[in-house]
């Protein structure tokens, strides 16, 4: 396992995600090694992951619908800074999130320009997995029970915890402040929305499809706190420092993994063996995205079920 410096209980992302929405971490622009370019940012010569060829995957038949199409079709987020980010005005793509999906697409041959994105929302994951409108998804999915009776998971490749996210004069400290008279907010169908839901039954809940709608709505005083992974919400304290703030210690774990189609069992071995063997690559993608230091995090041992 490899370990990296998180800025100052993750205060490294927030500094990230203020550059990422505005740049472009953008499709491999240095030559590779044999047999395709190399991952970089955009307007650097920096190598991060180089594109195979001549890859077979006997058995996946995610892969072989992949081969028929010549191409990947990755489901995504597009509103979480640092993680998985579309930046409107560019029509870029960022985040750690993104990079991780564009390392699985290149190792098994497919470069960016082969790579289609689809923005998901929680609430749909499963079904879109499950109905082949997506290859495989990476987007701060985390790996629960209830989800692997629809799908599996390759992983875990980053650990995280819920946290909350509330006004800049918010008299929330954290969790033990909450109360039937303060309403949360979060994804529908996301993991912090039900722990919420059976841990503090009293709270009151508000669920939309993106969590951008939830900062909308704690912005604009409908909502008194935002929860969902820590990593998320100190992108979107960064892009409103002014308005919000993330308190409070994480009060979960949650581990994020790559959701694949049931019973694929090639594809998720082969990308656990990416995750197991790529420590290097995985550290690179972390330190472009994620990378000032602060608190120490580990890149978690995968899962091989």
């Amino acid at each position: 396992m490899r370990k990296t410096r998180l800025a100052g209980a993750f205060a490294g992302i927030a500094i990230a995600a203020l550059a990422l929405a505005g740049c472009n971490s953008g499709s491999p622009t240095a030559p590779g090694g044999e047999g395709g370019t190399g991952g970089g940012n955009e307007g650097s010569s920096e190598k991060l992951w180089d594109v195979a060829s001549d890859v077979s995957l006997e058995g996946s038949p995610t892969f072989d619908a992949m081969k028929s199409r010549d191409g990947v079709i990755v489901g995504v987020k597009e509103d979480q800074p640092g993680l998985g980010f579309l930046d409107a005005t560019t029509n870029e793509r960022s985040g750690f999130d993104v990079d991780i999906a564009r390392w699985i697409a290149a190792s098994l041959g497919y470069d960016e320009d082969k790579i289609q994105y689809k923005a998901i929302a929680s609430a749909n994951r499963e079904q879109s997995i499950v109905n082949g409108d997506v290859d495989y998804y990476v987007g701060t999915y985390s790996i629960t029970d209830s989800r692997k009776e629809q799908i599996d998971f390759a992983g875990p490749y980053f650990v995280t915890g819920q946290g909350l996210l509330v006004a800049a004069d918010s008299d929330i400290k954290s969790e033990d402040d909450l109360s039937p008279d303060t309403k949360v907010c979060s994804a529908t169908g996301s993991t912090p929305i039900q722990n919420i839901k059976e841990n503090y039954p009293d709270v009151p809940t508000e669920e939309f499809d993106l969590y951008s709608a939830c900062v909308d709505a704690l912005i604009n005083g409908t909502v008194d706190a935002v929860t969902t992974d820590q990593a998320i919400l100190i992108g979107y304290a960064a892009l409103y420092p002014n308005d919000v703030k993330v308190v409070g210690e994480p009060f979960s774990e949650e581990n994020y993994g790559v959701g694949l189609r049931k019973g694929d069992d090639a594809l998720r071995g082969h990308i656990n063996d990416l995750f197991t063997d790529g420590g290097d690559t995985w550290q690179a993608i972390f330190d472009k995205n994620l990378g000032e230091s602060g608190i120490t995090v580990e890149q978690p041992a995968v899962d091989a079920y």
